[in-house]
C-alpha cells in the first residue's frame, strides 16, 4: 500500500452535503455535484474532488451524520447557485494512502495505517478525514485517503 506525508493547502470548495447514513447516499451527492460542476464547466482533468464524511458515525446518530461532496475551486468569483455551498477546505499534514476504491481496499488502507501511525509518533488530527478524487486515479478505479495528523 501506497503511503506519504503531505502538507495540504487549504482551498475553496463547492459542496452538496448529504445528512443521513453514510452510504449510496454520498454517491447521490457526489453525482448532484458532478453534475452541477459538468455544467459550470469545472469537472476537467484537473479537477479535484472530495468526499469528506463531517461525522464518525460511531459517535453520532447515524440520521444525523453529515457527508459532503465537494470540487476544488480556483477561480474567483462563480454565479450565484442555490444548489451548491461554498467553503473552505483547511489545510494541514495529512497521511495519504492511495487505495483502491472499493470497501475491501479502503479497510485495507485502515488495516494499513493505523499501525504506520503508531509506529512514527503520529495521531489522528481533529478535521475530517478526506477521500480525494483526481483525474488519473478515477480512471483506474483508485482513491485517496487522506488522514488529518499531529505528531505526538
Amino acid at each position: 500500500m501506497e503511503m506519504s506525508m503531505e502538507d495540504l493547502a487549504a482551498c475553496r470548495i463547492a459542496y452538496v452535503r448529504q445528512v443521513g447514513p453514510y452510504g449510496s447516499a454520498n454517491v447521490q451527492a457526489m453525482n448532484q455535484l458532478k453534475q452541477w460542476a459538468i455544467e459550470k464547466q469545472l469537472l476537467t482533468e484537473t479537477a479535484i474532488l472530495f468526499g469528506i464524511p463531517q461525522d464518525d458515525p460511531t459517535t453520532t446518530p447515524p440520521h444525523h451524520c453529515r457527508y459532503d461532496a465537494a470540487i476544488v475551486l480556483h477561480e474567483l468569483e462563480l454565479p450565484e447557485d442555490d444548489s451548491i455551498e461554498i467553503g473552505e477546505l483547511q489545510g494541514g499534514n495529512y497521511l495519504i494512502c492511495k487505495v483502491r476504491h472499493t470497501a475491501e481496499g479502503i479497510q485495507q488502507a485502515w488495516n494499513d495505517m493505523i499501525p504506520y501511525l503508531q509506529n512514527n509518533q503520529y495521531i489522528i488530527d481533529q478535521q475530517p478525514v478526506l477521500e480525494r478524487y483526481r483525474w488519473d486515479l478515477l480512471e483506474q478505479h483508485e482513491c485517496e485517503i487522506c488522514v488529518p495528523v499531529k505528531k505526538v
